[in-house]
């Protein structure tokens, strides 16, 4: 047997194994969008609203109330601010190094698995593809196999097999449109979280990039 009449034998299992496959798929991605959805609408504004407080208490000197106010932040600015907070005593340049070393920490954990996402939505369509492919290959051998060829029998089992395998590519484009759009938008999500780290992040480092510890009524 060769490698092309091997390949013939795998075909015969028929495509419906593809189809559960992609709607596995796209039961975790769903699954994954609601999580990820959650997650960001429980943290989106918390450092934008973080600002103005974390400032007013730095200037005032209230260190123990800037470390209360960033002390249980969820978003990613209010939880690299809390770090340099604690490490305020080492100087500016420490204060900095914090920063830079929690940033992408921070920022792997906003995009935690978009990547399948990623991967769903541009894979997706090629697996629904490969499904139509197993299932037109089986149509036509199981055309050869009954001796239909040239008959009226042969039209009507090549158009039922292709509509049949057809259902697979759009099936794969139903799953993979959600995940691609979905990336899309969460990734927007995530460059937005991020600016507002920075500007709360920046905002506790400028205060000290003197050296010296902000004073009272600063702006």
């Amino acid at each position: 047997m060769n490698l092309t009449e091997q390949f013939l034998e795998l075909s015969a299992v028929g495509a419906e194994w593809i189809l559960y496959l992609l709607i596995i798929l796209s039961l975790a991605s769903v699954a994954l969008m609601i999580e990820r959805g959650l997650f960001y609408r429980g943290i989106k504004g918390r450092d934008a609203a973080l600002l103005k407080s974390l400032h007013a208490a730095l200037c005032d000197g209230e260190v123990d109330k800037a470390k209360r106010l960033v002390g249980v932040a969820s978003a990613p600015g209010g939880r690299i601010a809390a770090t340099m907070l604690d490490n305020i005593e080492r100087g500016p340049k420490a204060m900095a190094a914090i920063m830079a070393a929690q940033r992408p920490g921070e920022k792997l954990r906003l995009e935690s698995n978009l990547n399948f996402l990623g991967t769903v939505g541009a894979n997706a369509p090629f697996i629904g593809l490969l499904g139509t492919v197993i299932g037109i290959i089986e149509t036509f051998r199981q055309i050869e196999m009954a001796g239909v060829a040239g008959s009226a029998e042969y039209s009507d089992a090549v158009m039922g097999g292709i509509y049949e395998a057809l259902v697979a590519t759009a099936v794969g484009l139903l799953v993979a449109i959600p995940a691609v759009i979905a990336y899309n938008v969460f990734g927007r999500r995530v460059k937005a979280l991020m600016g507002e780290a920075d500007a709360l992040t920046n905002l506790v480092l400028s205060l000290y990039a003197d050296g010296e510890k902000p004073k009272k009524g600063a702006s």
